[in-house]
């Protein structure tokens, strides 16, 4: 494995060689070695891209506990229960969802083939990590791709002026085709920021910026250890009601309805919600996907759509910068700048994290 040692507090890791140390995290655990190949591609996606908040970090405080505690079945064979040729329900039977959504995005993918979309609504499902690489997957096969998840019987967040946390971050992501090695992937939480954002800060020891957070009684909250305390909550998108955060509580609405009640899956707001203290409560079972692909060329027949996304997305870049140093580009553009540069130059990891996976065993790869 090549690791070189920076000044800034990181370490880079060559990503093949990453891959196949999660991967095996995630075989040594009971799951097939294919899929344990597609989860791994999942998580290290957060990484590659730099949406290090869904990656590794997660390893040991999200993933691997999830098999601890019996909230995921290495084994899982998930069900078809409808099957209507352009859309289907699949029942996930608690799979490990790095892989399911994945499989659920290819499945669409297939069916949008034969008939222009292909739609699958997933119950049952666990927490599936950087929405943008199970989209993205659909842009490259010159579709347009729409994922989206609830977060099962998890509830972090309150309606704008609501004293009881009543949903989770629940994100949403789109990818089409754009320019070249540079995709349209726009992926996000509902919410200001997701936990993971909080969480690595809280990690660092940083505080978070004014608007992340709010108390029982609506103050900024800086200090993101509050989150995990029950002390704070997330904000909604637009984060006041004057700045649009109903904006962002109705996204996530429209998140727990495809993704939670179109599957039958677990519902944030649901009557035992009302109950307790309205602390944030809950963990994220019984997850819900919306999964869409969408096949332009079937239903465009020979109107060339890939050219057409190119000359947009042309045009946005080309778009004159208010500042000369800062271009205009589009949702997805410094992911894929930063994927290319990490494929060569190796993934950047904190010391911290490092030596959390050094003692998972990743010095034996160091060492190959």
């Amino acid at each position: 494995m090549t690791i070189q040692r920076t000044e800034t507090g990181t370490v880079r890791v060559d990503y093949a060689d990453l891959l196949s140390f999660t991967t095996e995290q995630f075989v040594g655990r009971g799951i097939p070695v294919d899929r344990a190949h597609t989860a791994a591609s999942a998580l290290c996606y957060g990484d590659l891209t730099g949406l290090d908040s869904h990656g590794l970090f997660n390893l040991t405080r999200l993933y691997l506990p999830l098999f601890s505690r019996d909230r995921v079945d290495p084994a899982a064979q998930p069900r078809v229960l409808t099957d209507l040729g352009a859309c289907a329900v699949i029942d996930s039977d608690r799979a490990l969802g790095l892989w399911a959504a994945a499989e659920a995005m290819d499945s669409a993918i297939d069916r949008a083939t034969r008939h222009g979309v292909g739609l699958i609504s997933v119950r049952g499902g666990t927490h599936f990590g950087c929405a943008g690489f199970h989209a993205a997957r659909a842009a490259e096969r010159g579709m347009i791709g729409v994922i989206a998840s609830n977060c099962g019987g998890q509830r972090i967040a309150r309606p704008p002026g609501g004293a009881v946390a009543m949903l989770g971050t629940n994100p949403l992501s789109v990818a089409a085709p754009a320019l070249p090695e540079h995709p349209f992937v726009l992926d996000m939480s509902t919410t200001v920021v997701p936990t993971g954002k909080v969480r690595t800060a809280a990690r660092r020891g940083e505080p978070i910026p004014e608007g992340w957070l709010v108390d029982a009684g609506g103050a900024a909250v800086t200090d993101p250890a509050a989150f995990d305390r029950g002390e704070a909550y997330l904000n909604w998108l637009g984060v006041d009601r004057n700045t649009g955060s109903y904006k962002g509580f109705g996204l996530g609405l429209v998140v727990e309805l495809l993704s939670a009640l179109l599957s039958g899956s677990g519902v944030g707001p649901a009557p035992e919600a009302l109950r307790g203290d309205g602390r944030p409560h809950g963990t994220d079972d019984d997850i819900g996907f919306f999964v869409l692909a969408i096949a332009p060329e079937m239903l465009r027949p020979g109107q060339d759509f890939t050219g057409a996304a190119r000359s947009m997305f042309e045009t946005l870049t080309s778009c004159p910068p208010v500042h000369p140093e800062e271009s205009v580009r589009y949702p997805g553009w410094w992911e894929a700048e930063r994927a290319l540069d990490r494929r060569r130059d190796g993934v950047p990891l904190t010391t911290a994290l490092h030596a959390e996976l050094v003692e998972l065993g990743l010095e034996r790869w160091e060492s190959a």
